[in-house]
């Protein structure tokens, strides 16, 4: 680890070289990995980075460097390319950057594994990777008429090993191995015409992500990701228009203990909460770090992350979920005459602001008279973001999430989040079908 009374020499130094603002964080990262194919071994070893990322702001103009040499002289010299580079491109701002006040504070908090990972030599990753494989009863399900199927699925959460016995993911594999043949070899086309559709927590846990909390980032509403990924339906002012029904409440939360996008504190130091983007149908709030708070003549809610040291910190989701109703699952059902339950999801698209947008589902059911029928292959589901929201009518209690790498800016940075919600009931859709 590294001196702290370095980072606070180099805090009190930018400021003496003309900063109003001085971010200075220290990341260090450890780890091991084994990728394992068809029961052989393809590749295996060790990660370790280590380096400091410094940001500053200077006349209104924000400059940027970092160095894995983390010694005392190393850090001064990466503090005056940032200052050098803020000076340099001050005349490309057409107004000064400025940043929301937030509070000065102190903490410290860490996630304590019960079973630390690198403890774990890698010839025991490799067998426990064998163990999965050697459950399985088939490794591909293939028919000359069916053709092929395949699923990808990423577990994640912030703790140990420990969280490998949660999951019991020797079970769940051959569990999906399973769904997948009876969906390649039984499945049948979704019902034509407008029917009732369940989705799964999974595949509304995606939508929630693409079509709230990516249109909920501030930067991006105002224009920021227009030449990487797009910009955003929503417009500076649409606070408080209906989007959706009331039962349509979408929440972001990096404080959800053991999550895979937890944090207590951004990195600019500014306090984490759970962040209300639609309530009950309604855009309710956006994500925002100190800038855009500044901009948008609010506080910062605790939005910005960095993927490592290399990167500065950006707007970025954490844990996006659609906010569990009061149902059961059993009472989502039984007034569907006919209808369509989708579980999961193989492929999706959306547009670049994020409104018009295509679901095809994976695991998938018919629903007749209230009861869950036979699989149903390949349904799609293709609406815009308001057309989603406003066919909600009900969601069930219960809450599950599932992990993925989020992906945006440029250079491009990946950081962890949590996506789900509850089973959710949508009236009056109509389904396609997938041409394979």
């Amino acid at each position: 680890m590294i001196d702290e009374t370095i980072l606070e020499h180099i805090v009190a130094r930018g400021v003496k070289l003309g900063a109003n603002y001085v971010e200075v964080r220290y990341h260090k990262h450890r780890g091991s990995y084994a990728v394992t194919r068809m029961n052989k071994t393809i590749s295996v070893g060790k990660v370790f980075s280590e380096g400091v990322a410094i940001r500053v702001l200077v006349k209104g103009s924000l400059g940027f460097a970092s160095t894995n040499n983390v010694s005392k002289d190393s850090l001064e010299r990466a503090l005056e390319k940032a200052v050098s580079r803020a000076k340099a491109f001050s005349y490309m701002y057409a107004e000064p950057i400025s940043f929301a006040d937030a509070k000065t504070v102190t903490y410290s908090y860490e996630v304590k594994p019960v079973k630390d990972f690198n403890n774990v030599s890698i010839g025991e990753k490799i067998g426990f990777y064998k163990e999965v494989y050697n459950s399985l009863e088939a490794s591909l399900m293939q028919s000359t008429e069916k053709g092929t199927i395949q699923r990808m699925y990423e577990l994640g959460a912030s703790g140990g090993l420990e969280l490998l016995d949660k999951w019991d993911i020797v079970s769940r594999v051959a569990e999906e191995a399973k769904m997948l043949e009876k969906v390649l070899l039984k499945g049948k086309s979704p019902p034509k015409g407008k029917i009732d559709v369940i989705l799964g927590s999974e595949i509304v846990g995606l939508m929630v992500h693409e079509s709230a909390g990516h249109p909920s980032e501030a930067d991006r509403i105002l224009g920021r990701e227009a030449a990487q990924a797009g910009e955003s339906f929503i417009k500076k002012g649409m606070l408080g228009k209906r989007i959706g029904s009331e039962a349509s409440t979408v929440i972001d939360d990096p404080t959800i203990p053991g999550s895979y996008g937890y944090y207590l504190y951004d990195d600019e130091c500014v306090e984490a909460r759970p962040k209300y983007l639609y309530k009950n149908g309604i855009i309710n709030e956006h994500l925002h770090n100190r800038w855009t708070a500044k901009v948008f003549n609010t506080v910062s809610n605790g939005s910005a992350r960095a993927m490592d040291y290399t990167s500065e910190p950006i707007i970025r989701m954490s844990n996006t979920y659609f906010k569990p109703g009061d149902y059961s699952f059993k009472e989502l059902l039984e007034d569907i005459r006919v209808g369509v339950y989708i579980k999961s999801y193989m492929e999706w698209n959306i547009d670049d602001v994020r409104w018009s947008q295509r679901y095809v589902g994976l695991e998938a059911y018919l629903i007749e008279n209230g009861e869950i029928k036979e699989p149903i292959r390949n349904p799609v589901i293709e609406l815009t973001t308001k057309g989603f929201y406003e066919s909600v009518d009900a969601a069930d209690k219960s809450l599950e999430f599932h992990a993925g790498t989020c992906g945006k800016g440029e250079p491009h940075q990946g950081v962890p989040v949590w996506f789900g919600g509850p089973n959710v009931r949508l009236r009056n859709i109509v389904l396609g079908v997938a041409p394979y």
